[in-house]
């Protein structure tokens, strides 16, 4: 019977990280530690911070995507935070996403419920 080593024995190496794994940019193990310190949830599947990753990353390379091409038009090479600005305001969806009030607040945190 074959047995696949795991990363928790003692000969085993350590696979690939998860960025890698998944092909992104962004540490996925960064994000994993951000979410375990603000404690907003007390279990977390391994995949909720690749997801997360995912995400942040798509919504970072659409922005400096249409950045950027702000900066083309202005005949700019560099892009500014004036061609981010610019970016965000004319995007409908992403103006939306930023809005001081585009998530709303609960009034008061939920408690947990207690197991007998």
């Amino acid at each position: 019977m074959l047995y696949r080593s795991r990363s928790w024995d003692l000969g085993a190496s350590p696979g690939p990280a998860g960025a890698v794994r998944a092909e992104l940019q962004f540490p996925v193990s960064r994000v994993d530690r951000l979410l375990r310190e603000r404690q907003g949830a007390q279990r977390l599947s391994s995949a909720t911070p690749v997801f997360l990753t995912a995400v942040l990353e798509y919504l970072t390379a659409n922005i400096l995507d249409l950045a950027g091409k702000e900066a083309g038009a202005s005949h700019r090479m560099r892009i500014s935070p004036e061609h981010v600005q610019r970016a965000l305001i004319n995007n409908e969806n992403l103006c939306h996403l930023f809005e001081p009030n585009a998530f709303s607040q609960p009034a008061s945190a939920p408690t947990p419920r207690k197991r007998k």
